[in-house]
């Protein structure tokens, strides 16, 4: 389809400017992004830019993808669990439960159909390519998530050679949890970067489901999926990650990054929070998701961190990336 032929939608097109790249107290850069926040009833509370135009959440759909697994079998330990849920950064732990779930359902990593590539942790990537290797599906970020489809597909008694096709039943699944969690219908379908279908909803029903699967009630699959991720931080991202650090730091939360920029929170009191920078650049992210937690009241000891995002000049620190408007 022609570029002609597409209209910018209002979340991108309309997003407010809401955080600024300074280097040496002049304004650099601008960075326009949209927020939703849900209250427990799933109510939108809290709109900047567009909260009902769709987005692809990219990654941050992949606690949702979680939760419709195991409403469909898959049955692992929370940590495995957590890294199903993950974008996870290739470190050797990773690596090793990943082949975990896989030897679990009886699969090794050749029935992996995930696009192979390298660990995005900069250390965990040096030392892989030192010990000789190339780009593998194992090693991809997305590895853990495919996995846990596998692994699904065999509790489930599904064809798991064609576990990517979008009319499988293991995605049709995945596409009806995330409906039913997001309060609305999926709005379209492409293919994620990892070969897995991805899957449209707004801003404001990204929040619903996090809010929605973080205040879960005991016992339940949703609460299965926000403890493993809880109890198990370093799975959901790595050692050096700020999701990692996010939900190590805000008590109940569960949290997922997600390519393109996009981030989604769930806060155990029922509410939610989702964003997405507009151009899909990451360092503006973590800075508006700080200034929201703080505008909200939310305790955390992680959001001095998610603020942390200097601008170098020569190696030093010459300026920051600020949140304005929230």
């Amino acid at each position: 389809m022609s570029a002609q032929n597409l209209s910018t939608p209002a979340v991108l097109d309309a997003a407010p400017v809401l955080a600024h790249a300074i280097r040496g107290g002049f304004v650099e850069s601008a960075h326009r992004a949209s927020v939703a926040v849900t209250a427990a009833d799933g109510s939108v509370v809290l709109a900047l830019g567009d909260a009902d135009d769709p987005v692809f959440p990219r990654s941050s759909n992949k606690p949702i993808q979680a939760l419709a697994m195991v409403r469909n079998g898959l049955d692992v330990a929370p940590r495995h669990l957590a890294l199903v849920s993950a974008s996870h950064s290739g470190e050797p732990f990773h690596l090793d439960a990943v082949r975990e779930i896989l030897d679990g359902a009886g699969l090794t990593v050749r029935d992996l159909q995930n696009t192979p590539d390298f660990p995005i942790d900069d250390e965990a990537k040096l030392d892989w390519i030192r010990a000789g290797n190339a780009k593998e599906s194992l090693a991809q970020n997305c590895s853990g998530k495919h996995a846990g489809m596998l692994a699904t597909c065999v509790a489930a008694g599904w064809d798991h050679t064609a576990y990517l096709e979008a009319d499988h039943p293991l995605q049709r699944a995945c596409e009806a949890t995330l409906a039913e969690l997001a309060g609305e219908p999926v709005a379209a379908t492409a293919v994620d970067g990892c070969g897995a279908p991805v899957m449209a909803i707004s801003l404001g029903g990204l929040a619903r489901a996090f809010g929605r699967i973080a205040s879960a009630a005991p016992g339940t699959d949703e609460a299965r999926v926000a403890d493993a991720i809880r109890s198990n931080p370093e799975y959901l991202g790595g050692s050096r990650r700020d999701v990692t650090t996010l939900v190590q730091g805000t008590p109940g939360a569960i949290a997922k990054d997600g390519a393109e920029a996009v981030y989604a929170v769930g806060l155990a009191d029922g509410r939610g929070i989702a964003l997405k920078v507009a151009d899909g650049g990451q360092r503006a992210r973590t800075v508006i998701l700080a200034a929201v937690m703080r505008r909200l009241g939310i305790e955390s000891g992680a959001i001095e961190a998610l603020e942390d995002a200097p601008i170098l000049g020569h190696g030093k620190p010459v300026g920051s990336v600020v949140a304005v408007g929230i």
